[in-house]
């Protein structure tokens, strides 16, 4: 029986996909696994029998990643699950700031008991009108699950669509629209592109990758879209541009005392992903992820540990290993094996950085004295009997 905390409201058509093989808890401190959204997490203590942490989301910079990888503790995201939800919102914000509706409604509430309204609305409507969309040139920075739909919904509404990625995977590539052009250098996004929308994960590497040299850069009266971290956008430059006209808009989902007082800025309150489809899908791949990890010991969506999968057990044993990258494991991991008499039928072994995760299948049923002796070889931080 495994234990299922939730440090937030999971929706129910992912818990529902949990059999009797589950249990959920309220203590987690006793989870075997935790499923979370936005809870922080980096100042909480983890019991020794967390296993595995599923964020029902994206985003993990409120997962202590590096302390879960060195406690063997394997975090999954679910990519891509709530990309159709941001996606609809990156076009809704494209469409706010091509034309100022936001002013427009705000005008119709302040003039609501006017019983002139409709020859005055005449009058001032002037005052909101915008560009269309069509025929304009946006730039897509990052063509992940969420870039390539933005992208390609663009192009159907008739812009001109600018694709940089300089890492974009192959599955994207072939789902991404051929009318996108595809830019190598970012620098001609920026000096080229009416609407520029950015969609890269936070790192250390893209904190404030849109700073003040790079909005130096892009046209007069650009639009520049932030649906993805707030941190990606050096927003003091972006307050200096605004308050210059350099920039016409910037439309973030991420309030702040900054953006929220920014005058020529709509600022959404992270809505992004806040729909109920996106959140029964981030539900349904979590819950999916932590089922065939704790089952079967696959990892699928991983942040810490690499992709692996041996698929469903069909021998009579499989152990798991969540050790160091370092040399010579596979045959200290064999040994182990061999010295208890166990034959081992298929193996498998992946590494990402400095973490790496090993699978064996084996011909008898794993005993507690392999993983007792597995766990005293230098490196390994985690060892599990899947069967």
């Amino acid at each position: 029986m495994y234990k299922i905390n939730c440090l937030n409201p999971i929706a129910n058509v992912g818990l529902d996909r949990l059999t009797d093989s589950y249990e959920m808890t309220d203590k987690f401190e006793e989870a075997d696994a935790v499923l979370v959204r936005s809870a922080a997490m980096h100042e909480m203590a983890f019991g020794k029998n967390l296993k595995a942490v599923a964020r029902a989301g994206a985003g993990v910079n409120n997962i202590p990643l590096d302390r879960c990888a060195a406690e063997g503790i394997v975090v999954f995201n679910t990519p891509g699950a709530n990309a159709n939800g941001v996606k609809e919102a990156v076009i809704t914000g494209l469409l706010l700031a091509a034309r100022d509706y936001v002013g427009g409604i705000d005008w119709v509430k302040s003039a609501k008991d006017d019983e002139n309204i409709a020859k005055a609305t005449e009058k001032q409507k002037k005052k909101f009108a915008g560009t269309e969309i069509q025929g304009k040139k946006i730039g897509v920075i990052g063509l992940g699950a969420i870039g390539v739909l933005v992208a390609n919904t663009c192009d159907k509404l008739g812009m001109e669509v600018y694709g940089y990625d300089p890492f974009i995977s192959l599955q994207a590539a072939w789902n991404l629209s051929r009318n996108v052009k595809h830019i190598s250098n970012v620098d001609d996004i920026y000096s080229t592109c009416d609407y520029i929308t950015i969609h890269v994960p936070l790192m250390d590497s893209t904190k404030k990758m849109i700073g003040a040299d790079d909005i130096s850069k892009m046209k007069d009266n650009a639009v520049v879209l932030n649906f993805a971290r707030d941190l990606l956008v050096d927003e003091e430059a972006m307050a200096l541009a605004l308050k210059d006209g350099k920039i016409r808009k910037y439309v973030s989902d991420f309030p702040n005392p900054l953006t929220a007082n920014l005058e020529n800025a709509i600022v959404i309150p992270h809505l992004g992903a806040s729909t109920e489809e996106s959140e029964d899908n981030c539900a349904v791949m979590a819950c999916d992820e932590l089922m065939d990890y704790l089952e079967n010991g696959n990892i699928k969506n991983s942040v810490n540990y690499p992709a692996c999968d041996m698929g469903k057990c069909m021998a009579a044993g499989r152990i798991a290993v969540c050790h160091k990258n370092i040399p010579n494991m596979i045959a200290q991991l064999t040994s182990a094996c061999a010295k208890d008499n166990i034959n081992i039928s298929d193996l498998i072994n992946k590494s990402r950085g400095e973490w790496a995760y090993t699978m064996m299948d084996l011909e008898a049923t794993a005993t507690e004295k392999l993983v007792s002796d597995i766990e005293k070889i230098g490196g390994v931080v985690k060892v599990r009997i899947i069967k």
